[in-house]
């Protein structure tokens, strides 16, 4: 199972990456977690305070990889990446992008190669999760980093900004070629919210399922990590969804 999931800035994106992939390490699947936001808080979430090393600012492994002053190799070796630098909490692996970035004039630098070329193996490789949280907003997809994925998660609330950004995600999933893209309502307090989701989003995209509010979680934004114990019933029922829907590989 291989997901990304994108959404506005604040939709909660982050904390579903951290409670789907425990959900999955609970299940028995191996699991990587990766965080392709640049402003990257999924170690916090997951509980990890040890350092973890940012791909985007390994300059030596760049240089040795992609090459530099014009000479990129556009194809690097990157299958090695996970077990040298992905940092292991509670069975889910997690490694550390520091975010997919462009030249100005559109123009691929090598730290956006290595990184691009990385994301693609791991939608690749078989049997693990492999769960994206993407940069807020549309900038991956822009890029056509996540052509392999078996879905796009679109995080949601009842919120027309929320709605439109989804929408905008959505165009750009479906022009490199997303054939299963899927909203997830969050934050949910009341059926009206709901239904103003299911109003809201674009042709063809079916809410998959909702999370209600949950005060505990908002423990989150005063220590920084989830919760201990297992994932609210709710994160259950969704990512039992997901199997139901995406051919998943034994672990």
């Amino acid at each position: 199972m291989k997901l990304a999931v994108a959404g506005k800035g604040g939709v909660g994106k982050t904390t579903l990456v951290a409670l789907l992939a425990r959900e999955a390490v609970a299940r028995g699947y191996r699991v990587i977690a990766v965080d392709a936001d640049p402003d990257a808080n999924l170690a916090m979430t997951l509980g990890i305070d040890r350092p973890i090393v940012t791909l985007a600012e390994e300059r030596e492994l760049i240089k040795e990889r992609v090459g530099e002053d014009g000479f990129v190799k556009l194809n690097p070796t990157v299958d090695d990446i996970p077990d040298r630098y992905a940092v292991e909490q509670g069975g889910v692996r997690l490694l550390v992008l520091g975010g997919i970035r462009q030249g100005g004039g559109g123009c691929a630098c090598p730290a956006n190669t290595l990184l691009a070329s990385l994301l693609r193996h791991l939608f690749l490789r078989a049997g693990e999760v492999v769960i994206v949280d993407m940069e807020a907003g549309i900038e991956h997809l822009g890029r056509g980093t996540v052509r392999g994925v078996d879905a796009l998660l679109v995080v949601v609330e009842a919120d027309r900004r929320t709605l439109e950004t989804a929408g905008r995600i959505v165009g750009l999933a479906r022009e490199i070629g997303l054939s299963r893209i899927l909203a997830v309502g969050n934050k949910l307090r009341t059926p009206e919210e709901e239904n103003a989701i299911r109003a809201g989003l674009p042709e063809g995209v079916p809410l998959l399922g909702v999370l209600p509010y949950q005060e505990n979680l908002r423990t989150i934004g005063l220590s920084g990590a989830l919760p201990q114990g297992p994932p609210p019933a709710a994160v259950q029922g969704l990512f039992a969804l997901l199997e139901g829907q995406i051919a998943t590989a034994a672990p």
